[in-house]
């Protein structure tokens, strides 16, 4: 037996065991599924089988990993060789000041101190080629890759070292579901061909029924279900799991025109058109781009001029490059060395009162997309209007008073929070920021009112971000993004990293405050379900490039671009289970 555990509770401090008297194994070559909603208990087990609880944890049991007892270790050196761990937050895990490479040639030197540099440069270039990441940006760094590609770095430096035994902790949360597909093919050949055992924590239950052999269910610190995959997912048998089971969002394009859940976009664009432009907005902001390329692109969107009147953002000839290799001289003769285009000539229209998706893998553009559309990064060139207001021109405090009414949903809230500022002071920050009112004191009402739309105790407000569940940390993240009574809110994967039933809530809120805020999304997502469930229309990027958009009944039920066939063909389903 790979691995063993027996009895295992885990206590953080004197509070109630955050894992109670678990017991279950692992084969040499088996990969086991543990699933359960946030806050069970599933990342407390795999950081206890590598030993990286925090010193006020406590912790009884057994766990055996290769014969050989965990807690007799006393070299650190085991760690990586014989234990592997996949974080689900990679930005947390990296180093900023370190480069890729230097992340990787560090892991390999700490346990192999013999190795030449030629050998571990090769080493880390096969690592990254694996999981589809070019070897020449192993020189940069992690702000500088997506969250979909950095997961991917934490993914390869894991398997550097080659462990029987691997913890992949929420391993694709931020990963597209053509890159996950690779990822996990990868990971089970691995595991098959040198009898590796794979520990995946996920909430993701299509990639547990493609690629584990077994399931474990967790529920409030304990293991209330195991079984194969089939039994678990034909005939679950504890109420948890079949709630669970019950929230899963199934991937059945086929019968979105028959949903009643999703709007007629032919609905949405009868709505009243909704226009209110702030003052002191100078008139040359107004006015026409007279730049021959960004007015050759705006002329070839063809609308009527019913639907024209209707459309709050124009988005036209969308271009952000960076240069992230080479040098002075290797870019003179090759100007393209080096030059990553992460959005290369973007057109869109975004009806008001509509959910406009976004999917694609990740460094295809998505994210990149939306930071420059609410200028948060400047495009290199191109124009975004905002009912009418060209905001590429505008700067300090014009550029301001328009963000207030275009707000941002991020992917991972705990890393948009300030550990120190309360959940009132950080919903309240943007009323101040925006000068819609004079001191948080003032500010309270408004905090209070919003909290409670989105499902969250006003007694909640005094908490910190440590103190919130994932799933309450995106509703606060939601009232953040609505509390200044936006029109645009782009939303960047926002319910990627919860699990199912939460997901499920979320998405909901989501729905229901759109209608009573009448509000306008830009959905930017690399789950196709959520998207069919969410989203009136949906574009689909890949290399800076939108490759093909429309409907979601359209692109979903009879895609056009072969990278399109791809992700659809790519996405993992549940055959056991009727939904």
């Amino acid at each position: 037996m790979l691995l063993e555990v027996e009895n295992l509770t885990v206590r953080y401090g004197d509070a109630e065991p955050a894992v109670d008297r678990v017991t279950f194994h692992l084969q040499a070559g088996e990969a086991l599924g543990l699933i359960g909603e946030s806050g069970c208990g599933k990342s407390t087990i795999g950081r206890s089988l590598i030993k990286l609880l925090p010193k006020y944890a406590s912790i009884e049991g057994t766990i055996c990993v290769d014969g050989e007892a965990i807690a007799e270790k006393k070299d650190g050196t085991w760690r990586g060789e014989k234990v592997g761990l996949i974080f689900q937050d990679p930005m947390t895990r990296l180093d900023p000041l370190m480069s890729i490479e230097a992340h990787g040639l560090e892991v390999l030197a700490s346990h192999y101190p013999k190795l030449t540099s030629e050998s571990a440069k090769q080493r880390l270039k096969d690592a990254l080629k694996a999981v589809r990441i070019d070897p020449s940006r192993a020189r940069q760094y992690p702000h500088e890759f997506s969250g979909g590609m950095r997961q991917r770095v934490a993914i390869a430096l894991s398997l550097l070292l080659n462990p029987v035994l691997l913890i992949a902790d929420e391993p694709t949360t931020s990963l597209d579901v053509t890159v996950a597909t690779d990822i996990l093919k990868e990971l089970t050949e691995l595991r098959k061909s040198r009898s590796m055992g794979l520990l995946l924590v996920t909430h993701d239950l299509g990639m547990v029924a493609e690629y584990c052999d077994r399931i474990a269910v967790m529920y409030n610190g304990v293991i209330v279900e195991t079984g194969s995959v089939e039994e678990i997912f034909r005939s679950p048998q504890h109420p948890y799991t079949q709630s669970l089971l019950a929230s899963v969002l199934h991937f059945h394009p086929e019968e979105l025109a028959s949903n009643q859940d999703f709007q007629d976009i032919s609905e949405v664009q009868n709505q009243e058109v909704r226009e209110d432009i702030p003052k002191n907005i100078p008139e040359n902001a107004l006015e026409e781009n007279q730049d021959s390329e960004e007015t050759n692109a705006i002329a070839k969107v063809q609308v009527t001029q019913k639907s024209a009147s209707r459309v709050m953002l124009y988005v036209s000839n969308l271009k952000k490059h960076y240069v992230t290799g080479g040098n002075l001289l290797t870019r003179f003769i090759d100007p393209s060395i080096g030059l990553v285009k992460a959005v290369d000539g973007v057109d869109l229209e975004i009806v008001s009162g509509e959910t406009f998706g976004i999917i694609g893998e990740s460094g295809s553009g998505k994210s990149t997309t939306g930071r420059a559309i609410l200028q948060l990064i400047k495009p290199d060139r191109g124009s975004v209007r905002f009912n009418s207001v060209e905001l590429t021109r505008l700067k300090g405090e014009q550029l301001r008073q328009m963000r207030s009414q275009m707000q941002m949903i991020f992917q991972d809230p705990r890393a948009c929070f300030s550990p120190y500022m309360t959940v009132f002071h950080s919903v309240a920050d943007p009323l101040l920021i925006h000068k819609l009112e004079p001191n948080l004191e003032s500010a309270r009402e408004k905090v209070y009112a919003i909290l409670e739309k989105v499902g969250l105790n006003s007694q909640l407000a005094e908490r910190y971000p440590s103190d919130l569940s994932g799933g309450q940390l995106q509703r606060v993240a939601i009232a953040r993004a609505l509390i200044t009574n936006p029109k645009l809110v782009i939303c960047d994967e926002p319910v990627s990293m919860l699990d199912a039933s939460i997901q499920s809530q979320v998405l909901r809120l989501m729905r229901d405050l759109k209608e009573e805020f009448k509000l306008t999304y830009i959905f930017i997502t690399h789950d196709l379900a959520v998207a069919q469930f969410f989203c009136d229309r949906i574009a689909v990027m890949r290399g800076g490039k939108i490759v093909e958009q429309g409907s979601t009944v359209e692109v979903l039920t009879n895609p056009r671009h072969e990278y399109t066939k791809a992700l659809i063909a790519s996405i993992p389903r549940i055959p056991y289970i009727n939904s």
